[in-house]
């Protein structure tokens, strides 16, 4: 196992065991202290054990080695996982709606110190989380990672809920301000609605990446300075690139002198695909068609 391999695993299970540790903590203290905000984000951060789960299965399944079932390798397990942890917030999304807007329906009980302390714990150690995992997930170009950072800041902004939540309800006690006592409700809906936005977007990239659609352009515009600048190289016909988790396929067909030899079709094969792979790490594999090319 690499350095890369490691980082990201090792991140995985930092973010499954922190996850473990915070929705025990929440849950407990929603539950002692009568914390809805904070039982809702205990709730929303067992959701995350499953989808920190599913990620770390999907990314061993992703790093197998190509086999005779799977050719181009196994690098779309990370996206199915990536699309799981996107339903998984989703789901919490409306969980927490739900309980905030039902919280609006009830008598608003007495804040506790000890839940605004835990919120405001939790919503710095998962930005220290968020922050970690997605420099890892995108330097190694995980996609299953770069998911588990995005879920990390969901939790930043369900906690920041909380704290504002139950810190309103402090200033409404203090002072006798009555609304102020469903702030904990009012911060809950809003941070539901980022959660499920966040949701969308990852889901939408898992679908994308799922339907192959097509690098972006300034990547396939790089790879054709790379292929034109072998002299050989008389035209490009036609070039693609898709995502297959995470790591990159390239399709080119190029002409070149019909005249050569096969061996040195072959030889300018290689130098193409050797360019390409060098200067993209995240490119696993390069096929090229050769047409030829004659002079009119």
């Amino acid at each position: 196992m690499n350095n890369d391999n490691k980082s990201s695993v090792w991140a995985i299970w930092l973010s499954l065991i922190s996850n473990i540790i915070l929705t025990i903590m929440k849950i407990v203290i929603g539950l002692l202290f009568h914390s809805e905000v904070l039982l809702a984000d205990g709730v929303h951060n067992a959701g995350d054990i499953i989808a920190t789960i599913a990620a770390l299965s999907a990314m061993q399944i992703s790093k197998l080695p190509a086999d005779e079932d799977h050719p181009y390798g196994h690098g779309k397990a990370e996206v199915l996982g990536s699309g799981f942890v996107a339903f998984i917030l989703a789901l919490a999304a409306i969980y927490i709606a739900y309980h905030s807007t039902v919280a609006f329906f009830h008598e608003p009980l007495a804040p506790s110190l000890i839940a605004f302390i835990a919120a405001a714990m939790s919503m710095v150690w998962k930005y220290v989380l968020y922050v970690y995992t997605m420099r890892i997930g995108s330097r190694t170009n995980s996609k299953g990672l770069i998911a588990t950072a995005k879920d990390h800041l969901a939790d930043v902004y369900a906690s920041l809920a909380a704290v504002i939540g139950i810190g309103l309800a402090f200033i409404g006690k203090t002072y006798n301000i009555q609304w102020l006592s469903y702030g904990d409700a009012a911060a809950g809906i809003i941070v539901s609605l980022l959660v499920l936005k966040l949701a969308v977007e990852m889901g939408k990239e898992a679908f994308d990446v799922l339907m192959e659609k097509t690098v972006d352009q300034q990547k396939l515009h790089q790879y054709t300075l790379l292929i034109q600048a072998v002299p050989q190289v008389k035209r490009i016909d036609r070039i693609r690139a898709r995502e297959h988790g995470h790591y990159i396929l390239v399709d080119a067909r190029v002409a070149i002198p019909g005249e050569l030899t096969i061996q040195q079709g072959h030889d300018i094969s290689r130098v193409i695909k050797k360019s390409i792979m060098e200067q993209h790490g995240d490119v696993d594999e390069v096929l090229i068609h050769l047409n030829p090319w004659y002079k009119e």
